[in-house]
């Protein structure tokens, strides 16, 4: 049975799911699917140079070797300045730290970041996420290439709660190799003066945020959504922090995803409700 509210009247009635690396629109079929049975007009726009069949995109990565954060985020501002009213923003991983940066522009009516890739502020990441993402940073070469990882590398870094079959399961249907600059953009952002992962914390009118982090999470540790959330600790625009226990980088796809689609959408529609 489905707690997915309906859009309320002069509320917003539409939602943009933003994915991140190493996956591509496909991952938000599930929420897609369960968001537009209850009525919700939901987008999925991709990033620059991948709004191509997922085959082509295993077959070619080349025209995102050079995507940055930056153009991700303009990309979806453009799009989302196009739509009709505002629209409520999820995105997860990387596509979480693009929420937040979009929500920074003054964009959506209410945003949700889940596991969110960290921005500029957090200067100390746990080993354990260091090591998830080593198949990018070991190179300094990546940062101008698209970067595969190995179905055990996918398994440790996205989808540790699954089995081994499990996890290749998902892998075959749905990774893509990813362009390394993002990965490089957050790893030095406390080392470049414009870094395009820097926003203002305490940005007037900023819309609603609820950062969701995954207790099991190899990628993007809770530990690192509790720093994310607490950059915001003197923003005066409401910002929430929700910690699902037993739940992976793929708290969007894994079982139980179900609570995790729910509670974000039923979050962000009870934020944008004015008080009676």
């Amino acid at each position: 049975m489905s707690d997915v509210p309906t859009p309320t009247p002069g509320g917003p009635d539409s939602i943009v799911l933003i994915h991140g690396l190493w996956m591509t629109r496909l991952s938000w079929q599930p929420w897609v699917d369960r968001y537009s049975a209850a009525g919700w007009t939901v987008h999925t726009p991709e990033w620059p140079g991948m709004d191509r069949p997922i085959e082509e995109i295993r077959s070619d990565p080349s025209p995102m070797d050079n995507v940055g954060v930056g153009e991700v985020v303009d990309s979806h501002a453009a799009f989302i300045e196009s739509l009709p009213s505002k629209p409520l923003i999820m995105g997860h991983s990387f596509g979480g730290l693009v929420t937040e940066l979009l929500l920074d522009r003054l964009l959506g009516a209410a945003g949700v970041a889940l596991s969110p890739a960290p921005g500029k502020g957090i200067y100390i990441l746990p080993p354990r996420a260091l090591k998830s993402a080593s198949p990018v940073l070991k190179s300094p070469g990546n940062r101008k290439k698209t970067v595969a990882l190995t179905p055990e590398q996918f398994h440790d870094a996205f989808a540790n709660t699954l089995s081994a079959e499990g996890s290749k399961d998902v892998y075959d249907r749905l990774h893509v190799p990813a362009p390394g600059r993002p990965l490089f953009q957050a790893a030095f952002a406390n080392m470049d003066r414009h870094s395009p992962v820097a926003f203002d914390k305490k940005r007037a009118g900023r819309a609603p945020l609820l950062i969701v982090g995954a207790s099991k999470d190899h990628l993007v540790p809770a530990s690192v959504s509790h720093k994310s959330f607490n950059l915001y600790k003197h923003s005066p625009s409401v910002t929430e922090l929700k910690i699902f226990d037993g739940r992976s980088h793929f708290l969007c796809g894994e079982p139980g995803w179900e609570e995790i689609a729910d509670y974000s959408v039923s979050w962000a529609v009870k934020s944008t409700t004015p008080a009676p």
